[in-house]
């Protein structure tokens, strides 16, 4: 396995033309359905259209990493509290006595009591819009597509297709190995697009592929067990409360 030092590295070097290329093979165009931005019905992954209460209440949230830069930047946009946009990603926690309890090692955007993010709303019509668009995380600006590296997250949803870079091409590799531009489950796959849109896509990716690693590196170099009621959030700064405070404070 790589190190993590190593995978930056190579996300650091991803060619965004060939990026591009990839993303155009496989179009795409957001037809502003929600599917990635609602809570989902966890018996068979598919996200829920149904606004009915007792649907709602088995639906899982909405889960989209966001790092704490990111929650501070969309804080700045809309003068919002931390927790009016994130949440501890809900990973390694479990129900306590008074609440849930233990230690996570990511940030998830806020979801409102659908399980739908929080700055998701819909039309009438049932048309999907986003309040936070041109502040959205780096995984909001990707989706439906990640690129194969050790080290790096992916969106909800099987990947569907799948495109190697031009090297890992010539080498002769195939199938999910690294190296890969991934599409994951998504009505709007497949559809054409501009060139511009598939450059403007692949910068983005690559931009989030090295922050994804930047970030799990600080998280395991700044990580220290901590002795605390309730829940604790390690990110890249260092262990947190929920508020997003240091949790020293």
């Amino acid at each position: 396995m790589n190190s993590l030092e190593t995978e930056l590295d190579r996300a650091r070097d991803l060619d965004e033309t060939a990026l591009a290329d990839a993303i155009e093979t496989i179009g795409f165009e957001c037809t502003r359905c929600g599917a990635c931005c609602k809570g989902y019905d966890p018996g068979d992954g598919t996200d829920s259209d149904s606004d009915s209460e007792t649907e709602a209440v088995d639906r899982e949230p909405h889960t989209a990493t966001v790092f704490p830069d990111e929650v501070r930047e969309l804080q700045d946009a809309g003068d919002y509290d931390w927790r009016d946009v994130a949440r501890p990603m809900p990973y390694g926690l479990s129900e306590g006595a008074d609440g849930l309890t233990g230690e996570t090692f990511e940030w998830a955007l806020q979801t409102d009591s659908c399980g739908d993010c929080t700055f998701y709303t819909e039309s009438d019509d049932g048309t999907g819009s986003c309040g936070v668009h041109e502040d959205r995380p780096l995984i909001c600006q990707t989706y439906p597509f990640s690129v194969a590296l050790g080290g790096t997250s992916q969106p909800m949803g099987e990947a569907v297709d799948s495109v190697a870079l031009e090297g890992q091409r010539e080498a002769g590799e195939t199938g999910d190995e690294e190296g890969m531009v991934r599409a994951h489950e998504c009505e709007g796959l497949g559809r054409d697009m501009s060139r511009a849109e598939a450059e403007e896509l692949a910068g983005a990716l690559k931009k989030r592929a090295i922050r994804e690693l930047e970030e799990a590196i600080g998280v395991r170099d700044n990580y220290e067990p901590t002795e605390s009621d309730g829940i604790v959030v390690h990110d890249s700064e260092g262990a947190k409360t929920v508020d997003g405070r240091p949790v020293d404070q």
